[in-house]
């Protein structure tokens, strides 16, 4: 049991490391921050979280707004 944690652990952890390095904040941390600071504000579900951030960094609309 302790090595399937372990391998788990290890999964989030490279999962999050994929994600940050493609520019995709990680969802826990958002989680956090939101329960830590604006407890009362509603939660975006990963799907959303994800839609948001990628709209932030490309631009709405699906269009890409700028390169880097």
């Amino acid at each position: 049991m302790a090595t399937w944690n372990a391998m788990k652990g290890a999964w989030k952890h490279a999962a999050r490391c994929a994600r940050l390095m493609v520019g995709q904040p990680d969802y826990d941390a958002y989680l956090r921050h939101m329960r830590e600071h604006h407890p009362a504000r509603p939660v975006m579900s990963f799907p959303e979280f994800f839609r948001d951030r990628e709209n932030a960094r490309y631009g709405g609309n699906g269009r890409i707004g700028r390169c880097c």
